[in-house]
């Protein structure tokens, strides 16, 4: 059974994963650059269709939890927490994508405050991983910028669609610097609306 809320606050709102989202998804998801430095390259609409079907049977399974990314009415991406430790309260934040004109635009430190809030205050986890692409410099950088730590490379990590080697770069943030972390995503986003790219 999912367990999956709505968040929603500061000008976002993650919706749990439906079947219903597939075609809004589609309409997005099939931006090659979204998938550059994941595992997974949805090229077709049953592709995405797949996809979310595969995200829906983890959900059941707990596995994951899954969110579509909406400001206002609009869907914009999606994001998920997944490698779900229950027993050991932790969890990955994973999977987040956004289309190409909300990149960079004030939603993506939007999503994660909802997401670090409900990990933190809600289900009372002790860490929140993040990792990324060794190739994929943004999104290091993101995660610095959210105020998460650099914990090391996993060398040879994965096999990519291309066959290229990926290796896998990991970051963290613990209960201890949530406070820290939550402090700051709040000053930044009071700084900063959020505004759609052309």
């Amino acid at each position: 059974m999912s367990h999956t809320p709505l968040l929603e606050g500061y000008g976002v709102r993650l919706e749990p994963l439906s079947s219903a989202h597939i075609p809004a998804l589609t309409q997005i998801a099939l931006d090659e650059s979204i998938w550059r430095y994941m595992n997974v390259r949805p090229t077709t609409a049953d592709d995405v269709k797949k996809h979310v079907e595969d995200t829906l049977l983890q959900a059941e399974q707990d596995l994951v939890e899954a969110w579509v990314t909406f400001v206002g009415d609009e869907a914009v991406g999606a994001t998920r927490f997944l490698d779900i430790q229950r027993a050991h309260r932790g969890a990955e934040i994973g999977f987040t994508w956004l289309a190409k004109p909300w990149r960079s635009s004030g939603v993506n430190p939007r999503v994660k405050l909802l997401q670090l809030t409900y990990g933190f205050e809600t289900l009372g986890l002790r860490r929140i991983a993040l990792k990324t692409h060794h190739e994929n410099v943004h999104s290091q950088n993101a995660m610095l910028k959210l105020g998460a730590q650099y914990e090391g490379t996993f060398r040879n990590h994965m096999i990519m669609p291309d066959g290229s080697t990926r290796h896998t770069k990991w970051y963290s943030i613990t209960a201890e610097d949530w406070p820290d972390v939550k402090a700051r995503l709040l000053e930044r986003i009071s700084g900063e609306r959020i505004q759609r790219r052309a």
